[in-house]
């Protein structure tokens, strides 16, 4: 994926497992974090070439000040795994450029380890190209609590959405580390911290 003298570390989880929550961990802790979902919300801001190119394909998913209507565009993909492609190779390579720039930038500053943390990692094969990966996994019943508390979704919308993705089992059998998070939020930073002195190990 990146050929750099900083170690890439991605990192990766099903919906409602706590990746994010991990990123921001490792990031409080000085682990450089580049969030594949930030990337992808600003390649798509007002003024880029991915935004325009949306609007073309997908008739109907701006709001009115001009800015992306996510839900609307979601809803669209979410249920035609065609269209969801076709916003795939449009919003894809931008990210992928981003991203490559942003650790090139951390390489330069001295960093000795980054983090990729992204939801398809392995769905799109880009761990094979990494340092290592770390998996975040919760138990169904606990992602489904979140999702619902946190996105107001209802428990089958849940339950779909967590039937979408490659499943946690799958993930994990390509995973360096994986990292449990069906317990608090305590014993989430606990985990972090042995993963951090690992990180630094190996670096």
């Amino acid at each position: 994926m990146y050929t750099l003298p900083v170690r890439i570390w991605g990192l990766t989880g099903n919906i409602g497992s706590g990746k994010t929550t991990v990123g921001r961990m490792l990031s409080a802790r000085g682990i450089p974090v580049v969030d594949a979902d930030q990337v992808a919300r600003e390649v798509v801001e007002p003024g880029r070439p991915a935004l325009r190119e949306i609007a073309s394909r997908f008739p109907g998913v701006l709001l009115p000040d001009g800015s992306l209507d996510r839900k609307a565009l979601a809803a669209r993909v979410f249920a035609d795994p065609a269209e969801r492609e076709a916003l795939n190779r449009i919003v894809h390579p931008r990210i992928a450029e981003e991203v490559a720039g942003r650790m090139a930038a951390l390489a330069a500053a001295g960093e000795k380890i980054a983090v990729y943390e992204a939801a398809l990692i392995v769905e799109n094969g880009l761990q094979q190209g990494l340092d290592g990966l770390i998996v975040v996994s919760a138990p169904p019943e606990t992602q489904i609590g979140r999702l619902r508390l946190r996105e107001g979704m209802s428990e089958s919308e849940a339950r779909a959405r967590i039937a979408s993705q490659l499943t946690q089992a799958e993930k994990a059998r390509h995973a360096t580390f994986v990292i449990d998070n069906s317990g608090s939020e305590a014993e989430l930073s606990e985990k972090v911290e042995r993963l951090v002195s690992r990180l630094r190990q190996e670096s």
